[in-house]
C-alpha cells in the first residue's frame, strides 16, 4: 500500500507542475507541450498503482491533448478558423489543479475533468461551433 501512496503524491505533484508551467507559458504551443505532460504522469501512474479513476483521467487527458495539438497543427497549416482563445487554457489550468486535489483529497474527478475536456473541445470544429451559439461557456 506504501508505493501507491507514493504514486499518488508524484501524480498530484506533476499535475500542479503541470498546471504551473502552462499558466506561465505564453506560446499556445508550448502550452500545448506542457500539458502533454499531464497524460504522462497518469499513463505512468496507472502502470504502477492502478485505479479507475487514474484510467478515466489518462483517457480524458490524452484526448484533450490531441485535441488541442490537433487543431494547432491545423492552424499552423493556415486553417485559422478557429481561434485559440486563453480562456481555453486558463481553463485546463484550473481543472489540472482541481484534480490535483481531487486526487490528493480522494474526493471524485468529475468535474475537472468535465472542464478540462469541455476546454479542449470549445476549440474543435464543432466545439467551437456549439460555443458561437452560446451552447457551451467557458
Amino acid at each position: 500500500m506504501q508505493h501507491k501512496t507514493f504514486f499518488k503524491k508524484e501524480l498530484v505533484n506533476e499535475l500542479r507542475f503541470v498546471a504551473n508551467l502552462m499558466k506561465k507559458e505564453k506560446s499556445v504551443e508550448k502550452k500545448i507541450y506542457y500539458f502533454s505532460a499531464a497524460y504522462g504522469i497518469t499513463s505512468r501512474t496507472l502502470r504502477y498503482a492502478f485505479s479507475r479513476d487514474v484510467l478515466l483521467a489518462d483517457l480524458v487527458l490524452n484526448t484533450s491533448y490531441h485535441s488541442l495539438f490537433d487543431r494547432y497543427q491545423r492552424a499552423k497549416s493556415g486553417d485559422n478558423t478557429v481561434p485559440f482563445d486563453e480562456k481555453i487554457f486558463d481553463n485546463i489550468v484550473e481543472g489540472l489543479k482541481d484534480l490535483a486535489n481531487a486526487f490528493e483529497s480522494d474526493t471524485s474527478i468529475q468535474e475537472p475533468l468535465e472542464l478540462i475536456v469541455a476546454s479542449s473541445f470549445s476549440a474543435t470544429g464543432p466545439g467551437n461551433y456549439l460555443r458561437e451559439k452560446g451552447d457551451l461557456t467557458l
